[in-house]
């Protein structure tokens, strides 16, 4: 009989397709997931599983790059730098469709923050799509959103890592996946970091053109220049208000840990992607994969660990 597994998948944007590897290992482990509460990314992740459509996922992740990661992000240059996510999810509902909660084969609850009771909120009824922007829209960085009168921010400002919702599925163990672990010394290959900004900067560009209808080729230059510009300083802008963002978030998941320990707690470090860096989902995706197997051998070994991460030996 196969052991049950309560998944509780936090907040960590690009590094949330980490959450993928962890899924594959803990499936070709032969766990059977009843359970999914998840947070920002780890609630789109985690929806989108149990809507039976990881696979799509994964396959259509693996295949961005990081020009089509920027047009999909469609800022908003004028409206306050906000990133609007109106395309993202418009890909994620071809991938699974409109399906609501209730209809889901297990039980999921995507969390959530509502702004003006300043409380959490725990989407487990209602249309899919809808539970996983109210989760995942970022305070300051994705644009609010309004349902029914009420207007909801991103999970994780007050609960990076849902572990409480898990508890009612009474499943054999609890494990949780904490996007926001202790920095690591990672093993990443050698980058000319002038190629590298220069490749994102044109990527920012071509997205910021295609968005707003310019060509270069126009007598148009001062505007132009203007634009680019205001593009620059916007995304400079959602990196800083990220990372104070993410320093609050690590705090957060501690208390939450502290006060509810999940039997196994796997975390992965927040200095393996920046918080926009989708095209990297494949490397990411084995990355989870890895701490996953490693981490459910620490689970069945004769003196279980709480944690597990793979240290650099």
């Amino acid at each position: 009989m196969k052991k049950t597994v309560s998944l509780v998948l936090g907040s960590g944007a690009a590094r949330g397709n980490a959450h993928v590897g962890v899924i594959q290992a803990l499936e070709e482990r032969g766990y059977e997931i009843v359970s999914i509460s998840g947070c920002s990314i780890g609630a789109i992740i985690g929806g989108v599983y149990a809507a039976g459509k990881l696979k799509e996922y994964r396959e259509w992740a693996e295949s961005l790059d990081k020009v089509k990661v920027f047009k999909l992000l469609d800022m908003s240059l004028f409206g306050g730098g906000y990133i609007k996510g109106d395309r993202f999810f418009e890909k994620i509902k071809k991938i699974i469709g409109e399906p609501a909660i209730e209809s889901l084969p297990i039980s999921f609850t995507s969390v959530a923050v509502d702004l003006l009771n300043q409380k959490e909120f725990w989407f487990q009824r209602g249309d899919l799509i809808e539970s996983m922007r109210a989760s995942s829209a970022i305070p300051s960085i994705v644009a609010p959103v309004t349902l029914n009168g009420q207007t909801y921010v991103d999970g994780g400002v007050l609960n990076p890592l849902p572990i409480v919702p898990s508890i009612s599925a009474g499943a054999d163990y609890i494990v949780a996946v904490d996007l926001n672990g202790p920095m690591a010394d990672l093993t990443q290959p050698k980058v000319d970091k002038s190629i590298e900004d220069e490749n994102t900067k044109s990527a920012w560009w071509l997205s910021a053109k295609e968005f707003l209808g310019l060509d270069q080729s126009e007598n148009n230059e001062a505007e132009v220049e203007k634009v680019k510009k205001n593009y620059s300083d916007n995304w400079g802008r959602l990196q800083t208000i990220n990372m104070m963002f993410e320093t609050m978030q690590e705090s957060l998941a501690q208390y939450k840990l502290a006060g509810y320990p999940p039997d196994l707690l796997i975390s992965i470090p927040k200095n393996i992607s920046g918080f926009y860096e989708f095209w990297k989902a494949k490397e990411l995706i084995e990355f989870g994969y890895e701490v996953g197997i490693k981490a459910i051998d620490d689970l069945e070994s004769p003196i279980p660990r709480y944690h597990s991460f793979p240290k650099n030996s």
